[in-house]
């Protein structure tokens, strides 16, 4: 009996600390997010389209769909530039191509790929800031007999989604 109760005490205590050291510096919400607890505010600005192709909205949706994400999931007030997690970055690529081939050597398929420099900087915990830039790319397919333009309001949204999971979950969810 004394033997257990000491093992139930030694592991209450190795659990308590953990809580304790973990509780000190990082705070665990449901979405995944580990945000450094001294971390008040975050920024994002605007990410404009360097692509050769240009979509008109496609900078103001990403922009504004990631801003939304954080104010959503995270307690960190806004700020329009300098947050203690620091968002920036510009579109690079914005290209369709054949994604599948019918037997009449049409396209069957097209797809739409966007892609994202992201510098993400984390002030409090640099290491896990990409302040030399890292890539983001998602893809939306559609029929190939239909033309970009008639399809791009309903891709941009499925893109900028897998666009702003991706870089919330690089910056603060550590994936």
């Amino acid at each position: 009996m004394k033997k257990l109760i000491a093992q139930l005490s030694a592991s209450i205590l190795l659990l308590s600390t953990i809580a304790t050291f973990t509780g000190c510096s990082i705070k665990y919400s449901f979405t995944g997010a580990q945000i450094p607890l001294a971390a008040q505010t975050f920024s994002v600005t605007y990410f404009p389209n360097n692509a050769t192709q240009v979509a008109p909205t496609l900078s103001n949706a990403l922009t504004e769909a990631l801003r939304d994400r954080f104010v959503r999931q995270t307690r960190l007030a806004q700020i329009p530039d300098g947050g203690d997690l620091a968002f920036e970055g510009e579109i690079t690529n914005y290209t369709t191509a054949p994604a599948g081939i019918g037997a009449d050597e049409t396209a069957e398929t097209m797809r739409l790929t966007v892609t994202v420099q992201v510098r993400f900087t984390n002030v409090l915990d640099p290491q896990w800031s990409f302040e030399n830039g890292r890539s983001f790319s998602a893809t939306a397919d559609y029929p190939g007999n239909r033309l970009l333009s008639e399809v791009e309001g309903e891709l941009i949204p499925e893109v900028v989604e897998t666009l702003v999971d991706n870089i919330f979950n690089a910056s603060v969810a550590n994936w």
